[in-house]
């Protein structure tokens, strides 16, 4: 799979790790060590967005390719609709959005998400995984993603969707046998056109009650699809103990 760009946006701010992008992780920032994953996919072009010249400066110090954007953009989402313009992307390119704090993503599932938005007409595509633990179903910090027969998100909630009646009113300290349970995987795959028509889409309720930037895709129509993966992806980082664990696995 070729001919796609990815795009990794990194803010300095972060509440639980300030200076999250530039964390040094084996001896680089840890927004490089994103960038030269993501490099190892079929991505014809890795691009930084970024909204402080000091990250700037360090991808330029390591050979990666990074834009400076606006300060006050309310998403990532927004930022690469940014950077897609200014890189005049055409309406059908295809766009891979990787988190600026997964050092560990897997090439294959950036590959996996492009191709799934090469295959279908959906304006955005991402991914899930099976949930097999009752407790994951119930945590609100997971989020979970029901799916129609085509591979279409229905919807995205922290709740549990979807509910079992029956069954959890008999026992929810476990998922009933076939209850297609998915977790929501933080890739996004975006045709350049749509991104262009994201950044004038107003918020929903939805999207605000359930702190869930996606539901505002789905709230104004437009379809997301879904491809489902074998194995849920390495955890990103989040906080401290996050850091050193990814410190430790570069270490050995």
């Amino acid at each position: 799979m070729s001919g796609f760009i990815v795009v990794i946006p990194a803010r300095l701010a972060s509440s639980r790790l300030p200076g999250k992008p530039l964390a040094d992780i084996a001896g680089k920032p840890m927004v490089v060590r994103v960038a030269e994953q993501a490099a190892k996919s079929r991505a014809a072009r890795v691009v930084v967005a970024t909204d402080h010249a000091d990250i700037l400066a360090a991808c330029a110090a390591h050979g990666v390719e990074a834009v400076l954007t606006r300060e006050d953009h309310a998403s990532g989402t927004d930022r690469l609709a940014e950077v897609a313009a200014k890189l005049a992307l055409p309406a059908d390119a295809r766009v891979v959005n990787v988190q600026g704090d997964e050092p560990l993503i897997d090439p294959a599932l950036i590959d996996r998400l492009a191709a799934l938005l090469e295959e279908t007409d959906a304006p955005v595509a991402t991914l899930a995984h099976a949930i097999h633990d009752a407790a994951d179903h119930f945590n609100p910090n997971i989020v979970k993603v029901a799916l129609d027969k085509q591979g279409r998100a229905l919807y995205f909630s922290r709740a549990a969707i979807p509910y079992a009646r029956d069954a959890y009113a008999a026992d929810r300290s476990a998922l009933p046998a076939g209850l297609p349970v998915y977790r929501h995987i933080g890739l996004y795959g975006y045709r350049a056109g749509f991104l262009a028509d994201y950044a004038n889409l107003t918020p929903g309720p939805l999207e605000q009650y359930e702190a869930l930037e996606q539901l505002r895709v789905l709230w104004h129509g437009y379809s997301i699809m879904v491809a489902v993966a074998s194995e849920a992806p390495a955890a990103g980082v989040d906080t401290p103990e996050d850091l050193e664990r990814v410190r430790r696995l570069f270490a050995a």
